[in-house]
């Protein structure tokens, strides 16, 4: 258990309240989302996040929310780390902090749309964004013809097949270390355009899933592209993921990747891979802070 701290809630005329930083894992649709980030005239997981805790625990104001990593439109996520500091007398009658009703009485009122996985109090040095040591994405993508179910449509892409993985899988060889990303990236509208975008991949690779429930016409096995980075810049992974499509499809060659991260061009590359595929699968944490979160290797 860690010791509360006292903090003013906003102006210096207002009375000092003690607070209780906690970190909450989560879930979500993306399709029912305008994004990760908090934007007053839409609804985002932020906003409906923040509008929860305050009803949900009797708050004066809605509670600052800071996340391990924003996701765009439609972008899942299994594994999200989001932190917030809340009153300790919300839980004065229940002998400290409570995680389990906390987690009970926040899934209660937000009906499925998010999903709080785990709750626990940490100290003041825990920070979502800036403790995690890396970020792991999944992206699902359907090669063998139209779903045999809609739904399957919304959580993975289809492309044409089959793909070669083995010519995919060298190309992801190339992105692994420390590289400029320009040619994968949407540039930030505060970054100049020769502002370098240097992020470190750790881990980048393919693999077949196998398709017990034949939810593919033909029963062929969906493909995953599964990457860890220290952290990724604005659409980078759909970008790499529409590049590596594109080699796995023979329509550009293996060297792309190589190539692009040394030139910086994004000149002709194919558009970002839809949305939809992508999900937010781990962040990593030290011990501290409660050790990584979502099920990841």
């Amino acid at each position: 258990m860690t010791t509360p701290r006292w903090r003013a809630l906003s102006s210096s005329d207002r009375p000092v309240v003690a607070t209780q930083r906690w970190r909450l894992d989560l879930a979500y649709d993306g399709k029912s989302f305008n994004g990760y980030a908090y934007q007053p005239e839409f609804t985002t997981v932020v906003g409906a996040l923040r509008a929860t805790l305050a009803s949900t625990l009797r708050m004066d104001a809605e509670p600052v929310v800071v996340g391990a990593g924003r996701t765009d439109t439609g972008v899942h996520a299994f594994a999200q780390v989001v932190h917030v500091d809340l009153p300790v007398r919300l839980f004065a009658h229940h002998r400290g902090p409570d995680a389990e009703r906390l987690m009970v009485s926040l899934n209660k009122q937000l009906r499925g749309r998010i999903r709080v996985l785990a709750a626990r109090p940490v100290g003041d040095e825990f920070h979502a964004r800036f403790s995690a040591t890396w970020r792991e994405y999944r992206y699902l993508i359907l090669d063998s013809g139209p779903p045999a179910l809609a739904m399957n449509d919304e959580w993975s892409w289809t492309v044409r097949g089959p793909l070669d993985l083995t010519a995919m899988d060298r190309a992801c060889a190339d992105l692994l270390g420390t590289h400029d990303f320009r040619a994968f990236c949407r540039r930030p509208t505060n970054a100049t355009s020769d502002e370098p975008l240097l992020r470190r991949v750790i881990d980048a690779r393919f693999d077949r899933l196998a398709d017990q429930w034949a939810l593919n016409p033909t029963g062929t096995p969906a493909v995953k592209f599964t990457i860890r980075a220290q952290s990724f810049c604005h659409n980078m992974v759909r970008c790499l993921t529409s590049t590596l499509v594109a080699i796995g499809e023979g329509r550009l060659p293996e060297s792309t990747v190589k190539d692009r991260l040394q030139s910086l061009s994004r000149e002709q590359l194919p558009p970002p891979a839809p949305a939809r595929g992508l999900c937010l699968v781990g962040v990593g944490y030290d011990e501290f802070a409660g050790g990584p979160s979502g099920f990841v290797r």
